[in-house]
């Protein structure tokens, strides 16, 4: 119980040194007029190439006191996130109009050319104050459109035309100051819990509850400008019309950036700030998605209860109701899965394999268990960016020991209690998915260092990965394995013959049938999958994990009870080569979902170009899959196992 709670304060110490949640009673920041605010940039990103680059990697104004890094977690940097500051300032409650920012060097001919490219491929500037993202609105035919970050120009006319000119809403709330003293106790409370003294709430302080942005095209005076310092007056009126574009852009003239601040009080509160980005569309869809799967589960569910009331239950009670005599009668014209029972439990082909994949498959399926309860919960919200990806790794390293002891006792209960050869299973488990996800994130990273992108991993953050994983997963894998080999196996409820019993011609190859099982775990979760893949690869914010957990739940109870039923359906056939086929049966769900990646690709992300973003796509989607067919194919063998166990431990046949 000790180590446990030792666990707990980590993982409750690693969060919240994060900031990745809002816990009830955590304090927002509170600005007075005219304090600083500091706006930041993130990288620059797109929906046709999903490659970000810096935002410092075009001819953008620079602060003076040059470009310095925010601090950035490991999911930040995975993602390709990189937070820098930017020469925006604003003071809290003061409208400010005709700022002129900079201009802009010549224009260089690889400067031009980089700026129609990311025009050309619809590349995004993203904004941050107070942690909000800068949000856009756009009306078109009464329907409005929300979007994050602003494009960073329009071509127009076979002209290029840059967005030089923001105006920028900042929506603020008036703090509302408590009396702590007042609510915490009284007494000897005073003196703990100060009130602020006298006139501590006179002074008015503002929340930050929202960030938007409308970008310009404005033509500048070049020679106004020339004798203008960062943040001076800009000597003429700069109008703002959203429906033209006036400054096209051309090789060997500068860009002039000006910029307007007003801000607006709002009657939205500092919790309910995100709710703009959070807003899903569909949740009825939703709603459907699960009833869909419910039907499923419930046509599954018939299934095996007939398997188990009508036919197992059924000929255990006959056959228990017989004497002796009859009872050898009976043995005598067996038919259907009784007549495997001295092979059920042979070992399967390439059992170091199976135990090393279901091991691996336990602690991909916990990892995802418990960040989406997590996650549901509110403990992960996306007003810290990276903290989901820093959960999924951290609790994937801390759930080795989960592998390594599913592994090695399922390879002694193969071995039957045999500890010959539970090291090398237990490092295999360490290595195997780990080892396949390394080789085709090094892959895609080349690609991605030699297209200069910011979401290639840096050289440093490989070393960390290596170092975590050899460091921390590897002997916690290390550790479960030991205690694996320690447990007592399971013990089958029968004796395997010396000789393999034939297996039956069958009308159809069994394979077929496996395959085509993953469809009904694939019809449960089709509908959340598009919602998923459009917010990793259109840039919208998921946050329906609550869908989301009643889903995986549902995936769970459908992978079970496709396995066991196919399990049941090959032993009645006489195939008692059940093992690998359990895995496969739930598992082939893997191949519908790349299947339906691959028909994303083709009919959703039409906009994505060149050969390099559809590497990178189909990559992550095969990294993904993998993940998926380990931990569904972990829970179909697992429940096929306790139902042939149970099934056979309840004949007493010799």
């Amino acid at each position: 119980m000790a180590s446990f709670g030792i666990w707990v304060l980590t993982i409750f110490l690693v969060f919240q040194s994060g900031y990745g949640f809002y816990l009830p009673g955590s304090y927002p920041h509170k600005y007075k007029v005219g304090d600083p605010l500091s706006v930041k940039v993130n990288s620059l990103t797109s929906i046709d190439t999903e490659m970000p680059f810096s935002y410092y990697s075009l001819p953008f104004c620079k602060p003076a006191e040059g470009v310095k890094d925010s601090a950035e977690n490991l999911g930040e940097l995975l993602m390709g996130d990189r937070i820098e500051n930017s020469p925006y300032r604003f003071k809290m409650y003061t409208n400010e109009t005709l700022i002129f920012l900079c201009q802009s060097g010549k224009l260089s001919a690889d400067e031009f050319k980089l700026l129609k490219e990311r025009i050309d491929e619809m590349y995004q500037v993203n904004l941050i104050l107070d942690n909000l993202p800068a949000i856009r609105y756009a009306v078109k035919e009464g329907f409005v459109s929300r979007w994050t970050g602003y494009p960073i120009g329009v071509k127009f006319q076979d002209m290029y035309y840059v967005f030089n000119h923001l105006k920028f809403k900042v929506l603020v709330h008036k703090y509302e100051e408590t009396n702590v003293a007042r609510v915490m106790g009284t007494g000897d409370a005073v003196d703990v819990f100060p009130s602020g003294g006298k006139g501590g709430s006179d002074v008015p302080g503002y929340m930050v509850v929202g960030f938007e942005v409308i970008p310009c095209s404005v033509m500048h005076n070049g020679n106004v400008v020339k004798d203008l310092k960062m943040y001076d007056k800009y000597p003429s009126e700069i109008k703002c019309d959203t429906t033209t574009v006036t400054v096209p852009i051309k090789e060997g003239e500068p860009i002039v950036f000006t910029y307007e601040v007003a801000f607006e009080e709002s009657d939205i509160k500092w919790p309910s700030r995100w709710d703009a980005y959070l807003k899903m569309e569909g949740s009825k869809v939703h709603w459907f998605s699960i009833l869909n799967s419910l039907m499923v589960i419930t046509f599954l569910a018939g299934i095996v209860l007939v398997i188990f009331l009508r036919t197992v239950r059924r000929d255990l009670t006959r056959y228990e109701e017989l004497d002796k005599e009859a009872q050898a009668q009976m043995n005598e014209e067996l038919s259907g899965w009784k007549l495997v029972v001295g092979d059920v439990f042979r070992a399967p082909s390439h059992p170091a394999l199976l135990c090393i994949m279901v091991g691996d498959g336990v602690q991909i399926l916990g990892m995802g268990v418990v960040t989406i309860l997590f996650a549901a919960l509110g403990f992960m919200s996306p007003a810290s960016r990276g903290t989901l990806i820093t959960g999924m790794l951290f609790f994937y390293m801390i759930l080795g020991i989960a592998a390594g002891y599913v592994a090695v006792r399922l390879w002694r209960t193969i071995g039957c209690g045999d500890h010959k050869g539970w090291a090398s299973v237990a490092w295999k488990a360490a290595c195997f998915f780990p080892g396949i996800a390394f080789l085709i994130l090094t892959i895609l990273n080349f690609l991605l260092w030699g297209s200069h992108s910011t979401g290639a991993i840096p050289f440093s953050l490989f070393v960390i990965l290596l170092l975590l994983w050899f460091c921390i997963s590897v002997p916690l894998t290390l550790v479960g394995g030991y205690f694996g080999a320690k447990a007592p196996h399971i013990e089958y409820p029968v004796r395997t013959n010396q000789i393999p019993r034939e297996i039956p011609a069958q009308k159809y190859p069994s394979w077929l049938l496996v395959l085509g099982a993953g469809t009904l775990p694939f019809g449960t979760l089709f509908i959340e999958l598009f919602f998923i893949m459009s917010s990793i690869w259109m840039g919208r914010v998921y946050y329906v994990f609550g869908f989301l957990l009643i889903v995986m739940v549902l995936l769970v109870v459908v992978c079970a009870e496709v396995s066991l039923v196919l399990t049941y359906m090959h032993l009645c056939v006489e195939d008692w080569k059940w093992w690998w086929k359990s895995f496969f049966a739930s598992g082939s769900v893997a191949i519908y979902i790349f299947l339906y990646s691959v028909n994303y690709l083709i009919f959703d992300l039409k906009s994505l170009s060149g050969p390099v973003s559809a590497t990178l796509y189909l990559g992550y989607s095969l990294f993904m899959v993998l993940a998926i067919m380990l931990a569904t194919g972990t829970i179909g063998f697992l429940s096929s196992f306790w139902f042939v166990h149970y099934l056979f431990s309840s004949v007493k046949l010799d």
